[in-house]
């Protein structure tokens, strides 16, 4: 924990307010934007650091303390924007982003910082909260920002309002939360910035239903997890035969020879040419051509072959590629992240660390087989650990799963609430572990078994 304090100045005689503050580090988590199609366009960074308030005169006993109060309360916002800014542009974020456009709430601190320049313009889209006060140096620094090429977000509207006003002419999307608003609204709403040529974001899109009626309306981006809800299978089409995919697995936790496992495979032809890319992936390092399905099994290995298997259930049979399919990076990022996470506890060792991907991993399919959650467990035969994790957060692993879900939606309060029942890990831990898992999943080329997760169309028309 870092102080920001106004320097030169020793706290007044009379002051019953602070003129120092405790700031944490600043923490990010990221939230999907998805694009008409349902696919990945970007992700919000949602930043989590200490709210300096403005002080309240009536709490001084005189003027010179007030003002000193004051003066510390704008030092220490200024701090926080820098800190905010020099987080985003780090390079386990820019990885975390997996190519694709990040938006970041922009404070009026962060617009007047000059350290914004670390943010590349092609790369951050600045959101503009509904408080900002829109008076002229704000208006001409938005413009002059715009100048540069920075891209603006209208955030969390609800109805017209003065800031709306000023700052519709300078921006390029207007992000409306659907929570909020008065569903009479949004006709007009959508009609009248359509017009005016601005992009169109829903914010708070948790089930298929409100997704669709955004879309029936013209929207172009959608921020919520209602793609990862049993309700959405209408956007996905089928990658690959998902039972088959189960009875694989199943298969696999059988612990079985290669002569049965290569039996199993023989009758899936797309699956084979996926674990022929797999074992002739640079990451396994064969050292030769492998050209027989025996050979590939081998170099592989049962337990990367699970995995490819486990994610390849998520995958979207649309002709897309592993970094723009939201409902695979969630469960991937989820995997991982549970996966790492645990290894950070005491006496945790691999048979753990698997235990904690495969919760992750399949925490939400329902998602791809609709219907309930536990009878496709059950298909599975998932051990009672990793059941109760997923169907009632109970254990260590249901705790990590909170932590997860709680990331996802940058739920900080919940995300300390979980980091006491996981000593020794920190809420910072937690958000750099989060980082770190989206890296690997949104990297095709970043591990061996990213890198067999490749579209199932593309193999079988070859």
């Amino acid at each position: 924990m870092t102080r920001i304090a106004v320097e030169d100045h020793q706290q007044p005689a009379g002051v019953s307010g602070p003129t120092e503050y405790a700031q944490d580090e600043v923490f990010l988590a990221r939230q999907p934007l998805l694009d008409r199609d349902g696919m990945l366009y970007g992700f919000e960074l949602k930043a989590h650091h200490t709210i300096i308030p403005t002080p309240n005169p009536a709490a001084f006993t005189d003027p010179e303390a007030a003002a000193a109060a004051t003066k510390a309360a704008v030092a220490a916002r200024a701090a926080i924007a820098k800190q905010v800014i020099w987080t985003a542009a780090q390079p386990d974020v820019r990885a975390a982003l997996a190519g694709h456009i990040a938006c970041l709430d922009a404070s009026r601190e962060m617009l007047f910082d000059e350290t914004l320049r670390l943010l590349p313009a092609e790369r951050f889209i600045l959101e503009l909260p509904p408080h900002l006060v829109a008076d002229d140096a704000l208006v001409n620094r938005v413009i002059e920002l715009h100048a540069r090429r920075y891209r603006f977000v209208l955030d969390e509207v609800t109805q017209p309002g003065e800031t709306f006003a000023k700052l519709l002419p300078y921006v390029d999307a207007v992000k409306i939360d659907l929570r909020r608003t008065q569903p009479e609204l949004l006709p007009k709403l959508s009609k009248v910035l359509k017009a005016a040529g601005k992009i169109l974001i829903g914010y708070g899109i948790e089930n298929q239903t409100d997704y669709q009626a955004l879309h029936d309306l013209g929207f172009d981006r959608f921020q919520g997890y209602f793609f990862a809800n049993p309700q959405s299978q209408g956007l996905r089409r089928a990658s690959a035969p998902r039972h088959a995919l189960l009875h694989l697995l199943q298969l696999l936790a059988s612990d079985p020879t290669v002569a049965q496992l290569e039996a199993e495979l023989k009758l899936n032809p797309v699956l084979v040419m996926h674990l022929m890319r797999l074992a002739n992936s640079s990451g396994l390092g064969v050292g030769h051509k492998v050209t027989t399905l025996r050979e590939a099994i081998n170099a592989t290995g049962t337990n990367r072959i699970a995995r490819w298997t486990q994610l390849l259930l998520y995958a979207d049979g649309r002709k897309v590629s592993l970094e723009d399919d939201p409902l695979l990076q969630l469960a991937a990022t989820r995997a991982r992240f549970m996966e790492l996470a645990v290894e950070r506890l005491p006496e945790a060792g691999r048979d753990e660390a698997d235990a904690a991907f495969l919760t992750g991993v399949f925490s939400f399919v329902d998602a791809v087989f609709g219907g309930s959650l536990e009878s496709t467990l059950d298909m599975l035969k998932l051990t009672k650990p990793i059941r109760a994790a997923i169907l009632h957060r109970e254990g260590t692993l249901g705790v990590l799963l909170l932590a997860i879900e709680a990331l996802e939606r940058g739920a900080w309060e919940e995300i300390e609430v979980a980091s006491q029942q996981l000593a020794p890990l920190t809420p910072g831990d937690i958000a750099r572990i989060g980082l770190a898992a989206a890296a690997w999943a949104g990297v095709a080329d970043r591990s061996a078994e990213a890198a067999g997760l490749e579209r199932i169309e593309d193999c079988s028309e070859e």
